[in-house]
């Protein structure tokens, strides 16, 4: 099965954007970062332009993912998925697999979240990645294993918990300030409570076991992302 029938599997509507079609897209459209690497036909140089990106965006914060993107990214295309520019990131898993992984075009209009006045409170770390990276980069086919897209985050407050039955100690975040920006597809968020987010705290939520408050956004992120990196 070639690359574009096995991702259509997973999405109805997807084009890869040709070198051609590239040099006709507006300005305005992706964000001249994004340009600076596609422009570039050798794909070397595309894939180290590109790891130059995240690292200047989030070089500390998701020190271990850029480590393995640099060592195993194989490709680097940009796509249009569902009428949205995006990048797919094919990467070799430690067994040699090859796995896609989707960076969604850089959100600036954060407003168009439930959180509105909310997101100021937000972590700038947090806020660069989604503004200036990706809207969310995750694994293609699952749309999980890594940090979702504004439009997907998980508003705690309209979802029913049924842990919350069978928490040991008394809840130690707001459930009406809580966001989870990451999840795994099995159940499980890195959640941050907007009231209570200061050095990028926050909470690994299970929605079958107990919760862990007070964790490092970033350290847990980056830990999954390797995970799903390495053997998705």
């Amino acid at each position: 099965m070639n690359k574009l029938s096995f991702l259509q599997q997973y999405r109805k509507s997807i084009e890869f954007v040709s070198n051609e079609d590239l040099l006709s897209i507006e300005k305005e459209k992706i964000p001249e970062e994004w340009m600076e690497v596609f422009i570039e036909t050798d794909k070397t140089e595309r894939k180290d332009k590109l790891i130059a990106l995240w690292n200047r965006v989030c070089e500390k914060e998701l020190s271990h993912t850029i480590s393995y993107l640099k060592e195993n990214l194989v490709d680097v295309e940009l796509i249009i998925d569902n009428g949205q520019y995006a990048i797919l990131y094919s990467v070799k898993s430690e067994n040699d697999e090859i796995l896609y992984y989707e960076g969604g075009i850089p959100n600036k209009s954060i407003y168009d979240l439930d959180m509105q006045q909310a997101w100021s409170s937000v972590p700038q770390s947090i806020v660069k990645f989604y503004g200036k990276l990706h809207n969310g980069f995750y694994y293609m086919p699952s749309r999980a294993m890594g940090l979702v897209p504004l439009e997907r985050v998980t508003y705690f407050k309209e979802d029913e918990w049924g842990i919350l039955d069978d928490l040991e100690h008394p809840l130690e975040i707001n459930l009406d300030t809580t966001y989870g920006f990451f999840e795994n597809g099995m159940g499980e968020y890195v959640a941050v409570d907007l009231n209570n987010c200061t050095d990028n705290r926050a909470t690994l939520w299970f929605t079958n076991d107990q919760p862990e408050y007070s964790v490092d956004f970033w350290d847990i992120v980056d830990e999954w992302i390797l995970i799903g990196l390495q053997d998705n």
